[in-house]
């Protein structure tokens, strides 16, 4: 599975989520590509699923998106991740 956090400059919040969703990923046992960039460069073959703040979800157009509360909620992050991964 590959992951992309996003924000709107692809530095600090982004790289925050992807360091959180590593977390939850292990937490859970599976193996993933986790990445970060910026809004601007987002196209559909990054990744499987996108994940950034709800500010940012409406705006990206590429494929399944994840949207969580704020970049430190590590619960949001793996209910939405194992919410994905079940469907």
């Amino acid at each position: 599975m590959r992951i992309m956090a996003v924000c709107s400059t692809g530095l600090g919040s982004s790289f925050m989520i992807e360091m959180k969703v590593k977390e939850v990923m292990r937490e859970l046992g599976v193996e993933a590509e986790v990445n970060h960039t910026d809004l601007g460069s987002v196209t559909p073959d990054m990744a499987d699923v996108f994940i950034c703040t709800r500010d940012l979800a409406d705006s990206i157009h590429a494929g399944d998106v994840i949207s969580i509360p704020n970049i430190t909620d590590k619960n949001a992050m793996k209910e939405q991740l194992v919410a994905y991964m079940n469907r």
